[in-house]
């Protein structure tokens, strides 16, 4: 068994049960009504009192619908390991608010931590964030829509990140121009997500609001996807290039739909973290691992 992958399964899937997250500690950043939203803390073990380290904060799929912050658990438990700040975000989700209502949790989770960067041990200025499937989308809503905020709070810390990390995100919401892709379900799956998305999914699409000067995105994303397809990924990173930002996008062959979960294959599941971890060494914010402490996958 690979190093990496070997490491992963003693650390992740081996620990007590996931709904407790288990390591973290919790945060309430929001208090919307009569509703706390949480966000769950693992700390690296190595960090010392008073160092700042890059953080990561990461957002749960289940189609804005469902889903809970322990999914991350196994990711933030990793990144915590390779000596970053990791975070598990709590989000509201449909039908309490519309999937706006989701991306204005978001927006206060990351200004949460950067406002709190010196209680949680984070570099203010190395701030990620990361999800899969609509968790994707919301990392992606996030640094790239503007003036998604949640009313009467305050916007003068900025809540855009400094890096994306996407795990088959949902980034082409709108239609496009000259663009058209098939989803599982055909006409009733795009009847149901009409219904979810509003009557201007524009303004709630990352693809339909890209521009220069974006924080760098990695995007992991299986080519046999058929729930969020992966030429919607193709499009969106060509455009970002386009607009002179810089977006890696790694194809995960035959792949289908949430392959990156552990629970789905603990191989990609390896695979997609270290393809983070490769990105985060091109950014500075993490040193490479030691020789022999990576992970080959096919994909």
């Amino acid at each position: 068994m690979k190093p990496l992958l070997a490491f992963l399964i003693s650390s992740c899937l081996l620990s007590p049960a996931f709904a407790e997250i288990v390591g973290a500690e919790g945060f309430t950043y929001k208090t919307a009504g009569d509703s706390k939203q949480e966000l769950f803390v693992f700390q690296p073990t190595d960090r010392k009192p008073g160092e700042k380290r890059p953080a990561i904060l990461l957002f749960h799929g289940g189609g804005w619908r469902n889903g809970a912050p322990y999914a991350m658990a196994p990711q933030c438990r990793y990144f915590a390991g390779r000596g970053m700040v990791a975070i598990a975000v709590q989000y509201r989700l449909i039908p309490q608010v519309t999937i706006e209502g989701c991306i204005r949790d978001a927006v206060s989770a990351v200004r949460w931590v950067r406002s709190n960067a010196e209680r949680l041990g984070v570099d203010s200025n190395r701030i990620a964030v990361g999800g899969g499937s609509a968790g994707g989308h919301l990392a992606a809503a996030v640094g790239i829509l503007e003036g998604v905020d949640e009313p009467g709070e305050d916007a003068k810390t900025s809540a855009r990140p400094d890096a994306m990390v996407l795990f088959n995100p949902a980034l082409v919401l709108a239609p496009v121009e000259g663009f058209h892709f098939e989803l599982a379900g055909g006409s009733e799956r795009w009847a149901e997500l009409k219904k979810i998305l509003g009557p201007s999914p524009e303004t709630i699409s990352p693809y339909h609001h890209l521009r220069p000067g974006l924080p760098p995105a990695l995007i992991m994303h299986g080519t046999a996807d058929t729930t969020v397809p992966f030429s919607t990924s193709e499009l969106f990173c060509a455009a970002m290039k386009k607009a002179g930002n810089r977006c890696d996008l790694v194809p995960y062959q035959g792949r289908s739909h949430a392959f990156f979960n552990l629970a789905n294959s603990p191989e990609d599941f390896a695979s997609t973290l270290e393809d983070c971890d490769k990105f985060f060494v091109s950014l500075g914010w993490l040193q490479p691992r030691p020789v022999g402490g990576s992970t080959d996958s096919q994909r």
